[in-house]
């Protein structure tokens, strides 16, 4: 089974960490993203969740019909744990092992391909906490992203609250 690459409308951007000299971008996909390719590629019906706890831990199974060489189908599953979230707990740790699930099928693997982010603090607006830690209102989003064989070669990156380019990456190039 094979899922397409992600386009840079589905991929999220979050700062991961910050000091005064810039911050770390984290590429991310949410789990619409997944169900949506779910959908469009193997059908709404022939694929399905499945959330259960192990351990302490809250797993997502997703399986998918998958057509066999007989004529028939069978239900196929894939696993995994997830963390919660630091907004709401619960509903992030399902989320996320249904997205780690999914992973798991390889919708998104290229993800894991991302280079490191880096956005010195020229494009992006840092602003000191009374505590002396950093932190920035500023959004970021994909512009453009090249995937090949499941890998990125080349991202652009736009702080869309400065309305300039961030970052680019080309493969092979510095």
């Amino acid at each position: 089974m094979k899922f397409r690459d992600l386009t840079a409308s589905e991929i999220e951007v979050r700062v991961a960490q910050i000091n005064e000299k810039g911050c770390v971008l984290l590429l991310y996909k949410d789990a619409r993203c997944d169900m949506n390719i779910l959908d469009e590629t193997v059908g709404g019906e022939n694929w399905q969740r499945e959330h259960y706890e192990c351990k302490g831990n809250l797993f997502c199974r997703v399986g998918i019909l998958v057509p066999m060489r007989d004529g028939g189908a069978q239900w196929v599953w894939k696993s995994d744990c997830g963390t919660e979230s630091n907004t709401e707990a619960q509903k992030g740790e399902a989320s996320d092992s249904f997205k780690r699930a999914c992973f798991n099928w390889g919708i998104g693997r290229e993800l894991y391909t991302a280079p490191f982010i880096w956005v010195p603090s020229g494009k992006v607006k840092i602003t000191r906490t009374p505590k002396g830690s950093f932190k920035t209102f500023d959004k970021f989003s994909v512009e453009k992203i090249k995937i090949e064989n499941k890998r990125i070669v080349g991202v652009s990156i736009i702080n869309r609250s400065l309305g300039q380019r961030a970052f680019v990456y080309a493969e092979g190039q510095k």
